[in-house]
């Protein structure tokens, strides 16, 4: 991997000057201010260990709307709520793409994701998927009780710990009670117990993936470099992906072969019937190699969904 590195930065200069060869009209365009980029890295290094206090930080000098020159990337950052709806909302369509992580590229997660496709036909599909059989708020208002039941769990769990004098790992209970939320919601069973280790290996592998995620990664500044994954992001990333996904396989399969044995199987109410079902109506264009990758985002997102909406409820 050194020597990879080591490599990466010797041809920088070489990259960098191509592109101003290739591109001299780069400069002339006419974009938002920021601060004035070095040569070949640009404004990295004024980001430094936490981006967004950095960003939050430089916003202050250069206003809401900001360029930001990142290696041979130029980027535009938003960071006040109402240009953000501007451009999220208002102007979606025209904003959609965007810069794909080279993680993402790992088992070709970017081609077949909700989340890095550009719109098209394949997109409107799986979104509309995600609205009718996930997200939706029906959705949502069904596990309510679900949910409760699992914190009773937990609280049982450390009831019963007080009173024999065992230790709690409070990161690992709650870890196992959000999981086990989570599959229940997409697979009516639980992934983990609070005896098991299996939580933890959960754990690991979801952290895991959150840190490459948020790891800075030269391939992304420099797309040349791509191929060569100094950094050894996307070699882990792939790691992961391949773990989840051959949970998801071992589920899926599972699930089709109980919906062909039984003549009279009787459909649960979980995500995962919903999303096959759906590839079995007529001219369905969904997957299960898309079921697949969507469950990978799902998992976040319908946290983010549930605790969103729990604020909601909570402080309305």
């Amino acid at each position: 991997m050194d020597y990879y590195l080591v490599l990466s930065l010797l041809i920088l200069p070489f990259v960098w000057a191509f592109i101003h060869v290739v591109s001299p009209n780069l400069s002339s365009q006419t974009l938002p201010p920021g601060p004035h980029p070095f040569p070949i890295i640009g404004n990295i290094l004024e980001l430094g260990k936490l981006p967004h206090q950095a960003i939050a930080k430089l916003s202050k000098t250069y206003g809401p709307l900001m360029t930001l020159k990142l290696g041979s990337i130029t980027t535009i950052a938003i960071s006040s709520p109402n240009m953000a709806k501007e451009a999220l909302q208002k102007n979606d369509q025209a904003f959609s793409s965007r810069t794909i992580p080279n993680m993402t590229h790992a088992f070709d997660h970017h081609k077949v994701s909700v989340g890095w496709i550009p719109i098209n036909s394949q997109w409107r599909n799986l979104r509309k998927a995600c609205a009718t059989q996930i997200f939706a708020p029906q959705r949502l208002d069904a596990t309510d009780a679900l949910r409760l039941a699992k914190v009773q769990e937990l609280l049982d769990h450390v009831n019963q710990s007080c009173k024999s004098g065992a230790p709690i790992d409070i990161g690992r209970v709650v870890f196992t009670t959000v999981l086990n939320s989570i599959s229940n919601a997409l697979f009516s069973i639980d992934l983990a117990q609070y005896d098991s280790n299996l939580s933890q290996e959960f754990r690991d592998l979801v952290c895991g993936l959150a840190k490459e995620a948020g790891r800075p990664n030269i391939a992304d500044y420099f797309p040349a470099l791509r191929l060569i994954d100094p950094q050894g992001v996307r070699k882990r990333t792939r790691i992961y992906y391949a773990k989840l996904l051959g949970i998801f396989d071992g589920y899926i399969n599972q699930r089709l072969q109980l919906r062909a044995s039984s003549k009279g199987y009787k459909a649960s109410n979980d995500i995962l019937d919903s999303l096959l079902s759906l590839t079995e109506e007529n001219n369905s264009e969904i997957s299960l190699l898309d079921i697949k990758h969507l469950l990978l985002v799902i998992d976040y997102l319908f946290k983010i969904l549930v605790q969103s909406k729990y604020l909601n409820n909570k402080y309305s």
